[in-house]
């Protein structure tokens, strides 16, 4: 197992950061959050962070703190100062900078036009008036709800990228919990594949073939007369004496049926019958 050392920062404020997180060096992966609380008798937020300990970086280097993504979260970025410093031991404690998010972002271009139009409508009753000669009381009316429209469009941006931000992150976990879903239905699926491959399809096939074969050699045996069950199947002289016995048997049968007489020459009693005297 790679071994670690442990580093510190403080932030004035981390919405978003979790135990967890990634910290990262020019993109590289090289540890993660293991802590976040407050510095004692402060505001301010302290965060242990677990590296490894084969990363060459010193001092005077900086932790950022950034937005990941729209639904990423936050995470930390090292920022490196190459300037000669004495290298990081386990327990130091970073500076730290916290880089603008989309939200943040979004505010910054808004704010210094909303702050034109806030003060636009604040002395747009002097313009009016030093202009009343000139435009008449509906289309000052209508010019002043222009800018107070645009006034409330404006803000309306402004608060829906806030609420897009915090469901974003609100529903951050119900993502991450969709997407290992996924990968464990993929994982299900292939172990269904596997299972199915590793059934003997070939033995099963190899034992049908051998049956089939020895089916062949009987079917063969009995067509060329060798054996008992082939001499009785191909040699027609059995056929021809078991008819003839059968009709033998038949001329007996009808011969006994119409003269039982020639059969039966004493009674019970062991004399001749007197019909068969007379005879």
């Amino acid at each position: 197992m790679q071994k670690q050392i442990t580093l510190y920062t403080t932030f004035s404020e981390i919405e978003g950061l979790v135990p967890g997180a990634k910290v990262s060096l020019n993109g590289l992966t090289i540890g993660s959050v293991t802590r976040a609380d407050f510095v004692s008798g402060r505001t301010d937020i302290i965060i242990t962070m677990n590296i490894r300990d084969d990363i060459n970086i010193n001092r005077n280097s900086i932790a950022v703190l950034y937005e990941t993504g729209l639904i990423g979260g936050k995470a930390i970025s090292i920022e490196s100062n190459y300037q000669e410093a004495e290298p990081i031991v386990s327990g130091d404690t970073l500076p730290s900078k916290i880089k603008p998010g989309f939200t943040e972002l979004v505010n910054r271009q808004i704010a210094p036009l909303q702050e034109k139009i806030v003060s636009t409508l604040t002395s747009v009753d002097s313009l009016f008036n030093g202009v009343s000669n000139v435009l008449n009381e509906n289309t000052q009316n209508n010019l002043k709800n222009t800018l107070e429209n645009l006034s409330i469009s404006l803000e309306n941006i402004n608060k829906a990228s806030i609420v897009l931000s915090d469901l974003l992150i609100s529903n951050q976990k119900n993502f991450s919990n969709t997407m290992d879903n996924l990968s464990s239905t993929s994982n299900n699926l292939t172990k269904i594949t596997d299972s199915i491959a590793s059934i003997s399809f070939i033995n099963t096939i190899e034992q049908y073939e051998k049956v089939a074969v020895n089916m062949n050699d009987i079917l063969k045996s009995l067509k060329s007369g060798s054996g008992t069950a082939g001499k009785l199947i191909n040699d027609d002289s059995l056929y021809f004496r078991l008819t003839n016995a059968s009709k033998s048997m038949e001329l007996l049968l009808n011969d006994l049926k119409n003269n039982p007489k020639r059969y039966v020459h004493f009674s019970i009693f062991g004399k001749k019958d007197k019909s068969e005297k007379n005879n």
